[in-house]
């Protein structure tokens, strides 16, 4: 009886899998997920509103409370003080950078009790205390150091992350984070890594067979095809619903560039054209894709030592960009995933090459789940873990008109102009700091010059 109720339950499982599947692999959507996402936004919404209720009746309770502790004989609590118990029982910090370093000093009560005034004391020393700001500043929170945490979100998205035990400020939203919990762990990850299974043998059965087609026009239209079917079912792992905005600006060849924020950001380009890819060599189940990818279209894949070698690169970079026939190579200057708040410095190694640069703005939308992948924190099985037990994956993605080299402007220059754009575009911090800051210490040649800087602030008129 055991083994029949399984055959019976396996039948329609494998029917909804099979049509799953096949729309994915022709491109094909009824709107489920869409629909999907719209339900997820009105239980957010609900949410926020039974938690901003909650934190409401909690500082009336917590006013009242301190008005009836209040005697007479007690010192009253002032209002800085019912705001920190407000913060409190709120459960979030805010750091007031100007209570650490105070802009102008006070005089002290014992010279005003004697009713001296304090003498100014004027050096050229002082110049230099906005160094002492800034290095405070930078401790309690840099601008690079925040940018490799998971973005913080405004509302509660019943997953783990910002989460300050939400899931019991009522039996209502209790019920609700136990049955999403439900779903997530027990229907949507065990259908997400099948799915994903099927996508992986199907993208290297497929890219085995065309890797076999001579070179030309008929290969480069059944690989497009395949690479879409085969990401297009790769998607449907993460539950993706991606946006595509001015399709017009598509990269049809040279050098396409956009921010980083995770691996994803390839499947997620990958789905609407056909990108080369250029990058370093990996293992475990990077190298799988990689290797497969590469037996139908040209990829430019680089060992670690040859990756530094910039002159190779370069050159292997041209030698693609000048055939017209190869499709364009799909480059993430900033090195390394940023969390979806911000574009770090672009490296200037895919600006020199000349030619046409067509920029590329990706943003995920946080509540759905968090696309960044921390690398220095996360290996790979553990972020698509993280992806397989998200509520899905939603972004957008902006193609921007091509841009070009203008005459006597520098390959930085016109690396920080296309940064600029895609920021604009993607409502993201434009930052001047290197992402490979998070693995490496600052360059010898940034803190000399802070030192020369400093040494001439020093000198006195």
């Amino acid at each position: 009886m055991f083994y029949g109720i399984i055959n019976i339950c396996w039948i329609p499982f494998a029917g909804f899998v099979s049509f799953l599947v096949l729309l994915s692999a022709i491109n094909k959507s009824v709107g489920v997920r869409r629909a999907y996402v719209n339900i997820l936004l009105r239980i957010f919404e609900y949410g926020r509103v039974s938690i901003e209720s909650a934190s409401k009746v909690n500082q009336a309770i917590a006013k009242d409370k301190i008005n009836v502790d209040q005697t007479p004989g007690v010192e009253q609590v002032d209002g800085s003080d019912a705001k920190e118990t407000n913060e409190a029982t709120n459960g979030s910090v805010l750091i007031t950078r100007d209570v650490v370093l105070l802009p102008e000093a006070q005089e002290s009560a014992h010279d005003k009790t004697n009713g001296t005034k304090k003498e100014e004391i004027c050096f050229d020393f002082e110049n230099c205390l906005d160094y002492v700001k800034s290095g405070v500043e930078a401790i309690i929170e840099d601008d690079v150091t925040s940018r490799f945490e998971a973005e913080e979100l405004k509302s509660w998205n019943m997953l783990t992350r910002t989460n300050r035990h939400y899931e019991f400020i009522s039996w209502k939203i209790t019920m609700i984070w136990v049955i999403g919990f439900a779903i997530r762990y027990t229907i949507l990850m065990p259908l997400r890594v099948l799915v994903c299974f099927i996508g992986v043998v199907w993208l290297t059965l497929c890219t085995a067979a065309v890797g076999n087609l001579k070179d030309g026009k008929l290969k480069r239209a059944v690989v497009s095809y395949v690479l879409g079917q085969c990401f297009g079912v790769l998607s449907s792992a993460i539950s993706a619903v991606i946006t595509y905005h001015n399709e017009d600006n598509r990269p049809s060849s040279g050098i396409c560039v956009a921010n980083h924020t995770s691996p994803i950001d390839v499947l997620v380009l990958m789905c609407d054209t056909t990108y080369s890819l250029i990058g370093q060599r990996h293992g475990g189940f990077l190298g799988v894709l990689q290797r497969a990818l590469a037996r139908a279209s040209p990829h430019i894949w680089f060992e670690r030592g040859e990756a530094k070698d910039r002159h190779l690169v370069a050159e292997r970079l041209k030698q693609h960009v000048s055939d017209p026939n190869n499709p364009p190579i799909l480059i993430f200057p900033e090195g390394t995933c940023i969390n979806n708040t911000s574009v770090m410095q672009f490296k200037k190694g895919s600006f020199e090459v000349g030619g046409v640069i067509y920029p590329v703005a990706i943003k995920y939308d946080p509540r759905f789940g968090d696309a960044f992948w921390n690398s220095s924190k996360y290996s790979m099985m553990q972020y698509l873990y993280m992806m397989m037990t998200s509520w899905a994956i939603v972004c957008d993605v902006w193609y921007l008109p091509p841009m070009y080299r203008q005459e006597g402007e520098s390959a930085i220059d016109f690396a920080n102009r296309v940064k600029g754009v895609i920021a604009k575009q993607g409502g993201l911090v434009d930052l001047v700091w290197d992402g490979q800051l998070k693995r490496m210490k600052p360059k010898k040649e940034w803190r000399e010059i802070q030192q020369i800087e400093f040494a001439n602030r020093l000198k006195s008129d």
